[in-house]
């Protein structure tokens, strides 16, 4: 499976006819690739090509007397095998923003929706264009309501949008656009439990905590999120129970007790205490999240915050234990 789109840095200089031959003409022949003229003007020194191929791929070259980078969700031509990948954030500004306006036009034509959400269009843009992932992830937010049962795509793609926006997570593009994959299918389970993680991301930080994804920990795990504050240092797991209908166990309650388990036995059980455990059920239709919330079941891990998120913003749950997060201003706590 092919991984969020990265450039390839090539660190020599390359010519139109170097071009031409070592990029455009194997793909030409291996895929029906033709040169097309960029949509838009880089600046400064670079010259940029824009590649398109008979099955809707589409790769991106931009180079000066120095150096190169390439771009593509196709296959990468043998002459750039042993170039290095690089993320973003290493790359010239010029050449980001260039491609990020090239890819961006190509999404939005092919997606027009996604247009009246730009950062959640530039967020996930590496799966959206992704060579594996690209119909699947939009997919996800078109015809999946992002994983929220009972609600429009409008209103849940709104709902990220408006926290993406913020830009708390913007220095963590890579790893959390990442989290959505890049399957060729929808897995609406593991796509959901993905956007549990920026849930929990959303409740921490409007709650007054700063948060970073990807915690190491001695064990050799990661655990989701470290939340601060001037006298906070928590890390917090999230976990996503699957709704009844979709799994084995007998009811909402014994899905949220059986998922918790599995992550308390697991994962956090080797790092060995510590963490706040999330419960996010926002999966969870109406009927079983009232099931949940009137008998408040415990989850073998303490602490813990059981909890549903709407579209509209409003969050309820539970704590179990002595949460060291103050959620009050993010989370309805329940009697």
């Amino acid at each position: 499976m092919a991984r969020p789109l990265r450039f390839r840095y090539s660190p020599t200089s390359w010519s139109e006819q170097k071009v031409r031959h070592e990029i455009l003409q194997p793909l030409r022949s291996n895929i029906g690739a033709r040169a097309v003229s960029p949509r838009f003007e880089i600046g400064a020194n670079w010259e940029t090509h824009r590649f398109e191929m008979q099955n809707g791929d589409v790769a991106l070259f931009a180079r000066n007397d120095d150096e190169a980078y390439w771009m593509g969700n196709t296959e990468t031509p043998s002459s750039l095998w042993r170039t290095n990948k690089v993320g973003w954030r290493e790359v010239s500004y010029h050449v980001t923003r260039w491609s990020k306006r090239e890819l961006l036009a190509t999404l939005h034509e092919e997606d027009p929706w996604l247009a009246d959400y730009p950062h959640i269009s530039w967020f996930f843009l590496p799966v959206f264009m992704s060579k594996d992932g690209r119909e699947s992830t939009r997919a996800f937010f078109r015809e999946h309501a992002a994983g929220f049962p009972d609600a429009g795509r409008r209103e849940t793609t709104r709902f990220f949008e408006d926290f993406l926006q913020t830009g708390v997570l913007d220095e963590y593009r890579h790893v959390m656009s990442g989290k959505l994959g890049t399957s060729d299918h929808v897995d609406r389970v593991r796509m959901s439990a993905a956007l549990g993680e920026f849930i929990a991301a959303k409740i921490l930080t409007e709650a007054g905590y700063a948060v970073e994804p990807e915690i190491e920990v001695t064990t050799g795990h990661s655990l989701d999120f470290r939340a601060e504050d001037e006298s906070t240092n928590v890390l917090v797991e999230v976990t996503r129970p699957q709704p009844p209908a979709n799994r084995s166990a007998s009811g909402p309650v014994a899905a949220v007790r059986d998922t918790a388990e599995t992550k308390t036995n697991g994962q956090l059980a080797e790092h060995g205490g510590g963490a706040v455990l999330f419960v996010d059920c926002s999966s969870f239709r109406d009927e079983a999240w009232n099931a949940v919330r009137g008998e408040q079941p415990d989850v073998r891990h303490r602490p813990a915050v059981v909890y549903r998120t709407r579209p509209n913003g409003h969050v309820e749950g539970y704590q179990k234990g002595s949460v060291p997060l103050d959620l009050n201003g993010a989370l309805e706590l329940l009697n």
